[in-house]
Formats: structure tokens, C-alpha cells, sequence
């Protein structure tokens, strides 16, 4: 693993807030079109190596299933979402300690969840309006993804709540009077399927585990189209090669 760990990757590339320079009022450096889109994050710095050369990289298109006895989820998920933030590259909601999943004996804290438009993982080729990521990390820095997809349907009550305090303007954030609760965005039926994979923003570090929910959310045209029409571009980084990878379901 190289010397910076998962977790560091999380707190200090854009996935989680933006970077100093960015909080300075300085453009980001990537982006997801033309001389800053994906194909060329590898370029700007260093550290970014693996969106070029990685062989398990995310997003991806999941098909080709192979069946498996996959361990449940267990989601402790409490109100707790306390502030969105418009960091140029996404949508967050940053969350309070105390959240988790639990999954292979170990404990995941959920750290923040962030919504890319249109999807980034596909399922059978399909895409879909939006797609949720649920970031955890375990204590070592161990990064957990659950990806949770969107369609169009009845308005979603958890995003009436927070769609209307998304700050318009790059790097800003704003607080939510009322904590909201990821817990309400998920269907029921927690049944996934899993790969093995990489952040899907620089520096793209791999060994995330993804776990990529079957059953969707609902949520109202309007609301769909928030994502988009906040930052300006779609943010979605392309399928990359599955390779050897299996994907489990």
C-alpha cells in the first residue's frame, strides 16, 4: 500500500471536502471533461498514478454475476447527516460519528454520503439519473463504499430536506437544521452485489470495497436533475475494465 493511507486519500482529495487550495478560492485542478477530465488525472499530480495504471479500478459495468453466499450488512445508521457541501465535484452530506456498517466481522463508520450524476457504476449497461455513495472506513482505513442508485418516481423525502439548503456556489457548504438520516434512503431490501475497487475521484486508490444495493431509491424529476444543475456537468467518472475481477451477487 503506498505510503498515504485509503483513509488520509478520503480526508484530503475532494471525496470528502475540498483541498486548501480549493477553500482558497483556486479552481480544482481535475474535473470530469476536456483537458481536466478523467483521462488525464494521472497528470496532475504525483499521487494520482493509479487512475491511469490501477488494474481494479472503479467505476465499473456490473454483469457476468457469479453467485455466491454473500454476508449480510448490518446497517446502524442514525440521524446524524449535519451539513451539505457543494465542493465542485459532488454533493455531500457530511455525517456525525456513531453511524456504521458492519460486514466481514468488521465495523465501517459512515463518514459521508455523495451523490454523482448520472451514474457511475452501470448494471447490465444500464445507467441511472443518480447514484449515492455511502463512505465508511474501518480503524485502520480500510474504505467501504455502498452504492445506492436512483430512479424516477415519487419525490424522496430525505432529499426535500436537503436539497434546499445546497449551497449554489463552489467549495461552500451550509448546515441542516434537522440531521437526516441515511437510513431513510434505503430500501428494506438490503441485497447487493460486491467487487473489489478503487475510489472513483483522484487519487483513485484501490482496495475499496463496493457493495452496490439492488433494490433503488425513488426520487422526483426535479430531484433528480438537482445534482446536475448545482455543479454545472454531469460528475460521473467512465466504466473502467473490470479485467480479472468477479463480481458477486
Amino acid at each position: 500500500m503506498k505510503t498515504r493511507s485509503l483513509l488520509a486519500s478520503l480526508f484530503i482529495v475532494s471525496l470528502a471536502l475540498p483541498t486548501a487550495a480549493q477553500e482558497g478560492g483556486h479552481p480544482p485542478h481535475w474535473g470530469y471533461a476536456g483537458e481536466v477530465g478523467p483521462e488525464h488525472w494521472a497528470e496532475f499530480e504525483s499521487d494520482f498514478g493509479a487512475c491511469t495504471s490501477g488494474r481494479n479500478q472503479s467505476p465499473i459495468d456490473l454483469d457476468n454475476f457469479i453467485e455466491a453466499e454473500l454476508p449480510r450488512i448490518a446497517f446502524d445508521y442514525k440521524p446524524g447527516g449535519h451539513q451539505v457541501v457543494n465542493n465542485g465535484h459532488a454533493i455531500q452530506v457530511n455525517y456525525n460519528p456513531g453511524s456504521k456498517i458492519t460486514v466481514d466481522g468488521m465495523d465501517f463508520a459512515l463518514k459521508q454520503f455523495h451523490f454523482h450524476s448520472p451514474s457511475e457504476n452501470t448494471i447490465k449497461a444500464k445507467s441511472f439519473p443518480i447514484e449515492a455513495h455511502f463512505v465508511h472506513a474501518d480503524a485502520k482505513g480500510n474504505l467501504a463504499v455502498v452504492a445506492l442508485m436512483f430512479e424516477e418516481g415519487a419525490s424522496n423525502k430525505l432529499l426535500e430536506q436537503v436539497w434546499p439548503h445546497v449551497p449554489k456556489i463552489e467549495n461552500a457548504k451550509a448546515g441542516l437544521a434537522t440531521q437526516v438520516s441515511a437510513e431513510d434512503l434505503l430500501h428494506a431490501n438490503r441485497d447487493y452485489y460486491r467487487y473489489d475497487g478503487s475510489l472513483t475521484t483522484p487519487p483513485c486508490s484501490e482496495g475499496v470495497r463496493w457493495f452496490v444495493l439492488k433494490h433503488h431509491a425513488k426520487a422526483s424529476a426535479d430531484q433528480l436533475a438537482m445534482v446536475q444543475e448545482v455543479l454545472g456537468h454531469p460528475n460521473n467518472r467512465p466504466v473502467q475494465p473490470v479485467g480479472a475481477r468477479v463480481i458477486l451477487q
